[in-house]
This record gives structure tokens, sequence and C-alpha cells, in this order.
């Protein structure tokens, strides 16, 4: 519901100072003060909660904004500092876009406020110039304790608004510090007590750091939340009502997002103060880059990988992302394509954060030009050069749609957004087609030797499934060395495992045997140690081997009572009793065993025979299967 018209002359913290700002490529959208001289008004969202959003809505125009000065910095005319100017001219950034536009007037007066822009719009230094400008360095009486703190979902995005930062500040000599998981706590942790002004990071390492005591939060003046809607959908609200927590209440604090979801939207009335709500499009404007075209096929899953194939030879193809929904896809695909010639790589979850930042900077570099990815990679990942995005899989809803192919199309830039839906992601692909307002409901049924498919992506008639090797020109992945980050949480690899003989025993108890257990036993008939009891050597007649109970039991279990004392033996008893009813009037149970073991006697030679190992360990026999299978001897083998 919106509130009474706001003249733009009652607007006074959200005008803007005199100055054009507009990026050269966006010239269709006139920069802000020249939308408000022509009479544009901002408007008020008036909310039931004790909080008040005025909700600055820029229009967008049909009409070619006025001429700009060669000479005149758009950051300069809307008031940054002139090392932040300097620092962005010296890697060629001197326009601001529209989000930038509009924020960094509101921002650097100190107030509260949200972004709302689509993906790849340059949200990053819409707060990035106004966090750099208000921040003191060491020589202006900063104490190392961290005056501004960045709070984003995924590691990647980390890295990536931690160098933007770090190349704002660098004419002031900011330091910038990156916070997130997967890497060894002591470099970061060295980092914070050598002092840092800006800290960027992941919810849950923030968190670890702040409990131990590292991370002192209580001088924190701005506080950042960057793809905040992402945060929602991996579950870090909790963390960051945690994180907002330790940080003062008097803070200037900044939410970013191309999306803002019903939660999002209760986490800002709660922790900010009358926030100025900015969107960068007009409410009816269409939330995909109008710079993309955007391409859906009816794909079957057996064809999919020739149809990628033909796609990435596409003419006036440069580098690529590839989107999978499940992690196992993802390795796969990437063989896939590396087995066809490609140089590609693959990034998701259960990598190591060594070889996904490794995957990452040969992409940049380009030393591989195909990344297969799954949704890590598609939030606020800025790489350029991108030309295609490719969805391997169809998206779960439109809002990772959305981010997936914003990674091409960037800062003005063209793109080609490619999706394959399979013939039971139909429902799925109508729901995203009707919120997203395509003119796509039905794709069209593609293969790989469609002749629309060669039309649509300007595929040379003839291609096949495989790279021909003289367009093999990539250096590949293994160009590009893996970092030893002191990866954390990460089990160290198992040992291969040989044969049958070769790699058991690794890992077990040193002192067992690598081939299954007695071999390596110290001989019977070697010396004792000083301290051990002298026991007995055996004698070179035939072993018997019992089974539960039985006649040679019973035997065994006298031999063992005469050996040891006068006293005959309890169990010596009870088995020779048990078996003297079987046997003869006047025979012992002794000599009945005895002529049960008459034929493992040695043989004519004068040699015992060989002793059988024993398989299976104690209480293997039945136990009482009765006297037929009472004995077993070496000969019976």
């Amino acid at each position: 519901m919106r509130g009474p018209h706001v003249p733009a002359a009652r607007a006074g913290r959200c005008q803007a100072p005199p100055g054009q700002g507009l990026h050269p490529l966006r010239a269709r959208s006139p920069p802000w003060s020249a939308r408000l001289s022509k009479g544009t008004a901002l408007t008020t969202e008036a909310t039931t909660e004790a909080t008040t959003e005025a909700t600055t809505e820029a229009t967008t125009d049909a009409t070619t904004a006025a001429p700009t000065s060669p000479a005149l910095n758009g950051f300069a005319a809307i008031g940054a500092r002139p090392e932040t100017v300097a620092a962005l001219a010296a890697v060629g950034i001197t326009q601001p876009f529209a989000i930038q536009t509009m924020t960094l007037p509101i921002a650097l007066s100190g107030h509260d406020l949200i972004g709302q822009a689509r993906t790849g719009t340059g949200k990053t230094l819409g707060f990035g110039v106004p966090m750099v400008q208000n921040i003191k360095n060491k020589e202006e009486g900063g104490n190392g304790t961290p005056q501004a703190l960045v709070v984003v979902p995924t590691r990647e995005l980390c890295v990536q608004v931690a160098s933007d930062l770090e190349i704002a500040g660098r004419t002031r000599g900011l330091r910038v510090q990156s916070i997130y998981g997967g890497r060894a706590f002591e470099p970061q942790v060295e980092s914070l007590k050598r002092g840092v002004e800006i800290v960027v990071g992941t919810p849950g390492r923030l968190l670890d750091l702040a409990r131990q005591g590292h991370l002192n939060l209580g001088q924190v003046d701005v506080l950042v939340l960057d793809e905040a809607d992402e945060m929602l959908d991996l579950g870090f609200l909790p963390d960051v009502e945690r994180i907002l927590a330790l940080t003062p209440d008097e803070r200037q604090t900044m939410l970013f997002s191309a999306t803002m979801p019903g939660p999002v939207v209760a986490l800002a009335r709660r922790f900010m103060r009358q926030p100025t709500h900015i969107r960068a499009e007009e409410p009816d404007e269409r939330r995909t880059v109008p710079d993309t075209r955007i391409f859906v096929y009816r794909a079957h899953a057996m064809d999919k990988g020739e149809v990628l194939a033909r796609i990435l030879q596409a003419r006036g193809r440069g580098l690529t992302m590839v989107f999978c929904r499940t992690k196992r896809t993802c390795d796969k695909v990437a063989a896939d394509m590396a087995d066809r010639g490609f140089a590609a790589a693959a990034v998701h979850g259960d990598l190591g954060q060594g070889a996904r930042e490794q995957a990452l900077r040969a992409f940049r570099s380009g030393k591989i030009d195909v990344l297969v990815a799954t949704d890590v990679a598609a939030r606020g990942i800025d790489v350029q050069d991108v030309t295609h995005v490719i969805n391997y899989q169809c998206p779960d809803d439109e809002r990772t749609f959305l981010h997936r192919i914003g990674r091409t199309g960037r800062a003005g830039a063209k793109g080609v957004a490619v999706t394959f839906v399979d013939w039971d992601d139909m429902p799925k692909w109508g729901l995203i087609n009707k919120a997203l307002d395509l003119p796509i409901p039905d794709p069209q049924e593609t293969y790989s030797s469609s002749p629309h498919l060669f039309a649509d992506q300007d595929i040379p008639q003839g291609t096949k499934g495989t790279l021909p090797r003289a367009s093999r020109t990539r250096e590949g992945l293994d160009a590009e060395r893996v970092e030893d980050i002191g990866e954390t949480g990460r089990k160290p690899k198992a040992a291969p495992r040989g044969g049958r003989d070769g790699g058991r025993g690794e890992g077990r108890d040193p002192g067992r045997s690598s081939h299954g257990g007695r071999d390596d036993r110290p001989a019977r008939d070697a010396a004792p140690e000083d301290n051990a009891p002298v026991l007995p050597k055996r004698t070179g007649g035939a072993r018997t081997r019992t089974r539960g109970s039985g006649a040679a039991a019973a035997s065994s279990a006298a031999e063992v009572g005469s050996a040891g004392s006068s006293v005959p033996h309890p169990a010596a008893e009870g088995l020779a009793g048990g078996s003297a009813a079987a046997s003869a009037p006047g025979t012992s149970a002794a000599s009945t065993a005895g002529g049960a073991a008459g034929s493992a006697a040695p043989s004519a030679d004068g040699e015992a025979p060989k002793r059988r190992r024993r398989r299976g360990g104690r209480g293997r026999g039945n136990g009482g299967a009765g006297d037929s299978q009472g004995t077993i001897t070496s000969s019976e083998a």
C-alpha cells in the first residue's frame, strides 16, 4: 500500500549531487538526478510495522540521457573521494551503474538502505564505495579493529567481494580480510591480530572466530548483508541474526539482494532503522537482463551431451558456465566434456576449497573455458567475457533461473542463456515461464541434429560432438597450480587398495601382518625373551582338531589333566565317562581316541604331515553335532 505523495523537494537526504553518472552502455536509463529534474517524484511505501520504508523506484526511460563530459568521472560527480575515484579509474571503472548512482548519495549520508536490482548490475560497488568512504585507515586513526563487515552466503562470493573492496581502497591502504570456511584458521587469525579495517566473511566462520575471541565486532560502523535471499535459501538467517547481535546498535546497515522474500523483509524491519528501499528498475519491467538472449530446448537426457558439445563449438563463444542440479551430474558432465576435447572443470560443494579456487582461477585466466558448476557458483560470481550460460538441468524455481543466467550479460555486455528441459521438467518450467512472463511456454523439441539448433546458436554445419584437435588450444586445469590453503574438515585420502593380499593390512594395527594375520608372528622355536616363561616345545606328532564334543575331545582334556598334575581334570572325567559308554567293554576312552587318531600317524618315511591351516575363529563348529564329526585330522583333508 503506497503512502501519500512526497515531493522531490522534501526528500532532502535522497537528493543526488549534480552530475550525470551514467554508464555509456546503459544510455536508455537517464541518471537519477536527470529523472528528478524531469519531474519524477520519489514515492514512499508505508508499512504496518513500526518501521517506515521510504522506497525509491528508479524509472527507466527510452530517451537518451543528457550528454556526459568525458573528462567528468561519474563517481566523482556523486561525491566519492578522490582516492576512491583514482583507485577505480586504475582498473577502468569510471561511470557508475543505475543502482550505484542511486545508492551512493543515500549511503554516503549514513542512512540505512535496501538495494534491489537485477543480478549483474553492479550492486557490490553500490555498497563498496560508501563503505570505503567512511572508514579510517591506519594513518587516519584506525586501530586495526574491524570497522566494516560484509556478510555473504558463499565462499566464492566472499573472495570476489573482498577483491573488489581491496581494489576500491587500494590507494588509501585499507586492509581487507576474507573470512570463510575450508581454509586453515591460523592465517585468518594472524591477519586479524595484525589489524584490518574491512572483514568479508561467511556466517559460519565469522561466528566461529567471534566465539573464540579472535574477531571483535564491537566497533563495526557499517554492516552489509549481500545476497540476503540466498542466505535465506541456505538457512543462514539464524546465524546472521547472531552476528547482528554482536555488532553495535548504532551502525549503518545496508542490505542488497536481487529478490526480496518475506523473511528477508522481516529481517530488515527488525535490524534496520527506517531503511530507504531502492529499486533500480520499473515495477513492470522484466526481471531478466535485456542484453541476454534466452533459448529453451526440450532435450532428451541421452542426447544432452551431444547438444552441449555442439553449442560449445558455436561461433564467437567465449567462456561458458554450465549449471547442473546435482554434484554427481556436475562431475559427469565435466568428465564427458573433457573426454570430448574441451578444457572443462567442475566446481561443487564436495570438492575441497583448494580445488574449487583452482578451477575458478583457471576459468578467470582462460586456461579452461568451460566451468561446470552447481548453484554454489550461481550467486555473485563475476567473470568477464562469459558469453554463454547453459542450464544442463532445469532450475528448481525462477530465482535460481535468474541467478544462473545472470552470470552472462553483465555490465551491459551481450550474453546467451540456454536451458535444457526434460519431459519430466515441463511442469516445473511452466511455473518458471509464467513467473518471469517469458514467451516460451512450450519449448521446442530439440536434438543434436536439429537444424534450428545450428541456426539459433550459429553452429557451423557439419559440427560433431568432439572438438577437433586443431581447436584444442587451452592449457587446461592442470596448468593452474593448487594453492596450499590448509584445508579443514577434509578427510585424508585413503591408501589405494591393492589385490587380495596387497593392501588389507594398511591402516590397521601395526603388529598385524598385511597378508591377513599369522605369517609375521615369531616362530615357536625362537629363543624366549629374558622375562618370558619357558614353554615346552610341541612334538612332531599328528595334530588333531575337534569340533564340539567327542572322544578326541575327551582324550585331549585327559592329556592336559595328566600332564599338569596327578589329579584328573574334571573335564577329562566328564568327557571320558560320556564316551566310554559308546566304546567296547574293557576299552578306555584314551584308547578309543588313540584309535580314532591312528589315521593321522607319521608316514613311512618318518615325516609328519603338513599342518592344516585353521580357518575361521573359535566356536565356528556346531558344538554338538555328535561323534560322527568329532574328529578331523589333517590326513582327512
